[in-house]
């Protein structure tokens, strides 16, 4: 691909982000739709946010899930029980499957990390048969994403280091209004529609916030990690703070929203 995810252990995952997109995968069923006994790609499964959520709710025939990290993929299949699951190491803008193998292309908080997104939605589409559905969504990171949005904005007034990543996470087209609905006309898919889902990130106390970001997971993890033990001690200070905002520890709420975007492979012109 290559990912621009730092990957380095399952549950570390699943602490910073998996709860999260546990959350907002029955949203993206909802919204990207699938049937009854049809053929599914996923393509970024991660531990299986998405994969166990199909398994439960959809009668789908079988379902490929890959992901580019190999310690996600022998995560998710460690926890997989269903027959109809294939779980596989792939790299999304180089999907191993013949043209219209699948009747639905899936791919839930993967394509803002992925370094070339249009390649791997025109791959989605490739895979995906005429009359079948392309989904992806990401995480609006820009502008709804208090949580994310508040260590970043922390963490750059501290260090140009972090505002720089800042820059980086925030200005990429597709994690902003119209950003999917554009690669997915551009792959020449029909019948585009983007809308925003929401969740709630809800953390017990500022610990469970902090802590997983101490893991080296993932863009903020791996920040986090870079630092000296001074620099870490100043943004914990600074991050507790934000947190608080002023009333005493404990439980916060926070509105996470995500752009969603699916279109319809056209049929071939006679």
């Amino acid at each position: 691909m290559p990912s621009m995810f730092n990957a380095n252990d399952a549950d570390s995952y699943d602490r910073m982000m998996g709860r999260w997109s546990r959350r907002l995968a029955p949203l993206f069923i909802e919204h990207a739709g699938a049937g009854s006994g049809e053929r599914l790609l996923e393509v970024g499964c991660g531990t299986g946010s998405l994969t166990f959520t199909l398994a439960r709710t959809v009668g789908f025939a079988e379902l490929t899930a890959i992901d580019y990290a190999q310690v996600y993929v022998a995560a998710a299949r460690a926890r997989n029980e269903d027959p109809r699951i294939r779980i596989e190491q792939g790299d999304a803008t180089k999907l191993q499957f013949p043209d219209a193998h699948f009747d639905r292309a899936l791919s839930l908080l993967v394509l803002h990390f992925v370094s070339d997104p249009a390649a791997a939605v025109a791959e989605m589409r490739r895979v995906t048969r005429p009359g079948g559905v392309v989904a992806a969504a990401v995480w609006d990171s820009g502008g709804g994403m208090i949580a994310l949005r508040m260590f970043w904005d922390t963490a750059a007034m501290l260090d140009p280091a972090a505002g720089e990543l800042r820059g980086r996470a925030m200005s990429k087209a597709v994690v902003g209004p119209d950003g999917l609905a554009r690669l997915f006309r551009a792959a020449g898919l029909a019948d585009v529609d983007e809308r925003s889902l929401l969740v709630r990130m809800e953390h017990a106390a500022f610990a469970d916030y902090w802590e997983p970001l101490l893991r080296g997971e993932g863009p903020m993890g791996s920040y986090v990690a870079g630092l000296g033990p001074a620099e870490r001690a100043r943004l914990e200070r600074h991050l507790r703070e934000a947190y608080l905002a002023g009333a005493p520890d404990g439980p916060r709420s926070y509105t996470a929203v995500a752009w969603s975007c699916r279109g319809v492979v056209p049929a071939p012109h006679a």
